[in-house]
């Protein structure tokens, strides 16, 4: 059975920072490629960055500078650290197995002072 755990959310002041966690279970998780994309109030799911099996990044033009995707395969874990946070970043973020139906549950983000 295929689990994504996110952690790490929380309450964050503008230019604050925060660090996501998605732990997978239940799959071959080197493989993969990983992403993270988030959901604010009233918009559609938008991809935030990517990280492929082999290491290369991508970012959506909204985060590039501030956000960092990384992986660690012998934890089965990728990660968002997340800097100079703004209002606009409020959202629920999620991850995501690419190319697969497999989605975690959501870690809230709200930027407000």
């Amino acid at each position: 059975q295929v689990q994504l755990v996110e952690s790490g959310g929380g309450l964050v002041q503008p230019g604050g920072s925060l660090r996501l966690s998605c732990a997978a279970s239940g799959v071959i998780f080197s493989i993969y490629g990983m992403g993270w994309y988030r959901q604010a109030p009233g918009k559609q799911r938008e991809l935030v960055a990517v990280v492929t099996s082999g290491g290369r990044t991508n970012y959506a033009d909204s985060v590039k500078g501030r956000f960092t995707i990384s992986r660690d395969n012998a934890k089965n874990t990728v990660y968002l650290q997340m800097n100079s946070l703004k209002s606009a970043d409020t959202a629920v973020y999620y991850c995501h197995i690419e190319t697969s139906a497999y989605w975690g549950q959501g870690t809230q983000v709200p930027v407000s002072s």
